[in-house]
């Protein structure tokens, strides 16, 4: 590896960490913030924001770096990233700050995209199958130490500084890509007048439109967004299969390797990033524990993952990636319904035990099958299936996340109306504030822990359907290794020589 390749690396790591800590590092921050600039009406939308902005636009970067080049969509997106922190510490309003997140979590999402899309461009197999690990160790530790460093600083600085601490990391990274890395010939400059535009805003919309309209469904409004979802999505089916060069790939669904890895992605994704929204929330209003007692929950998970990435990638150069898929996804069910168990007789360390298992099917899983894939799709599109794979897991998490909270909406109304208690008097923000407990009086405060057990445990039930469902899909991946998906798609990209260039011996 060259001192270059080494740099390029430590930028692509700064990178990974800052967009993924950045997901994290603001929860702990927010009540702080809602103190100083109001809006508690608004309060979930500082997170949505981020996560509509950073979903949506992940398959046009992976697009525009395959047309234009790894570097300068990568600079773009750190830009967005970095003005986007600054805008935020900034903001003297709730609404502006919504704003400006929205505008961090589009280059968050670019970062996150064009980050393993350079690992998979600049690195052989071997050497990706290593690198994956460790990007893999880097995500797990930023979102242990997101929260943590989160609380710290609202303890001693000023809020705005969870932002202002992203811009000297930021910048060094932004200037060792920009610096240090080298894009590989791109293709004809004629080509990048064929993107296709009317694609890309027909799947920021759609995505956007089933977002916004599982918020709304959550709000217990009939949701006439989801039709319009549906509506945009059958348009973007339309215009894929005509597009030249579709910025979502219907042709690579053809492959039977990309279609279950992304159908992988998608069900993972909602099973994993769904509990962990949730899972918090148990443990401090149902268990009755403090918000540090709830990071501790979760970091198992975030060991685990981080583990199994480390440990599965430095297997997957011995064995198929499908056995690795597949004890990953038995791993992320079997976690599923421990969780499941878990709500129904509820205990801190057996919801540690089944996030451990889901952490670990998810490191197991989740990179065997990105490296089959980088090593099986022609270069041409690497950047436009990484991404995608990206953006399946990410908005099965986005969609799991919006379906489980209408779930969580619903059961609470309708489990707190059967106890004889009015919903709308009920906050579930006040049931994580002891002070709000305690003054509720023992039995009302029971009625209410109940209840919000009870409309937790369908949401849970949901994680395990949709692991489940993910286990089918890496059950139908093919068999086969990674070496082979390389040596396969590099004889098909060589060259073949003209009979009248070969050479023959004199006579």
């Amino acid at each position: 590896m060259t001192p270059s390749q080494r740099l390029v690396i430590l930028g692509v790591l700064c990178s990974i960490f800052l967009a993924s800590m950045e997901g994290t590092v603001v929860a702990t921050a927010m009540p702080t913030i809602v103190g100083q600039l109001g809006g508690l009406a608004t309060y979930s939308w500082v997170f949505a924001g981020y996560m509509l902005a950073a979903t949506t636009p992940v398959p046009l970067f992976g697009k525009l770096s395959d047309l234009y080049g790894r570097r300068p969509i990568y600079a773009i997106a750190m830009s967005l990233f970095l003005a986007g922190s600054f805008l935020c510490a900034q903001a003297a309003s709730m609404s502006q700050l919504i704003a400006f997140r929205v505008i961090q979590g589009l280059g968050a999402g670019g970062i996150l995209t064009l980050a393993f899309i350079i690992i998979g461009t600049l690195f052989n197999l071997e050497q990706r199958a290593r690198l994956t690990g460790l990007f893999a160790s880097v995500w797990g530790v930023s979102s242990i130490i997101g929260p943590l460093l989160g609380g710290f600083i609202v303890d001693h600085l000023p809020w705005p500084w969870i932002f202002y601490i992203n811009l000297p990391p930021g910048l060094f990274a932004f200037f060792l890509i920009r610096r240090f890395w080298r894009d590989e010939e791109r293709r004809d400059r004629a080509a990048a007048l064929h993107i296709d535009y009317l694609g890309a805003a027909l799947l920021s919309a759609a995505v956007v439109a089933l977002l916004l309209g599982l918020f709304e469904l959550r709000a217990g409004a009939p949701g006439p967004l989801l039709a319009l979802a549906a509506g945009l999505f059958a348009a973007l089916l339309y215009v894929e299969r005509r597009s030249p060069d579709p910025v979502l790939p219907l042709a690579l669904f053809r492959d039977r390797l990309f279609a279950t890895g992304s159908g992988f992605g998608v069900w993972a994704g909602w099973a994993t990033f769904g509990s962990i929204a949730f899972v918090p929330l148990f443990v401090q209003a149902v268990l009755g524990t403090s918000a540090t007692a709830a990071g501790a929950t979760l970091m198992p998970l975030s060991l685990a993952w981080t583990s199994a990435a480390i440990v599965s990638t430095r297997l997957l150069l011995r064995i198929g990636y499908r056995t690795l898929a597949l004890t990953g996804a038995g791993s992320l069910t079997l976690g599923a319904l421990l969780l499941v168990l878990a709500s129904a007789h509820p205990g801190q360390l057996t919801l540690m035990g089944a996030l451990t298992l889901m952490g670990a099917g998810m490191g197991c899983s989740m990179p065997s099958f990105l490296i089959a894939v980088q090593s099986s799709v022609p270069r041409g599109v690497l950047g436009t299936a990484t991404s995608t794979m990206q953006f399946a897991r990410t908005i099965g998490g986005a969609v799991g996340v919006s379906a489980m909270g209408a779930l969580l909406s619903f059961g609470l109304t309708a489990r707190l109306a059967a106890a004889g208690l009015d919903p709308t008097a009920i906050s579930v923000s006040g049931l994580l504030d002891p002070l709000t407990r305690a003054s509720a009086g023992g039995g009302s405060a029971g009625v209410v822990r109940d209840a919000l057990a009870g409309a937790l445990q369908p949401g849970f039930a949901i994680s395990l359907v949709a692991a489940i469902l993910g286990l089918i899909m890496a059950a139908l991946a093919p068999g086969g290794h990674v070496r082979q998906f390389a040596a396969h798609r590099d004889a098909a990209a060589a060259p073949i020589t003209p009979p009248e260039a070969k050479t023959h011996p004199a006579p």
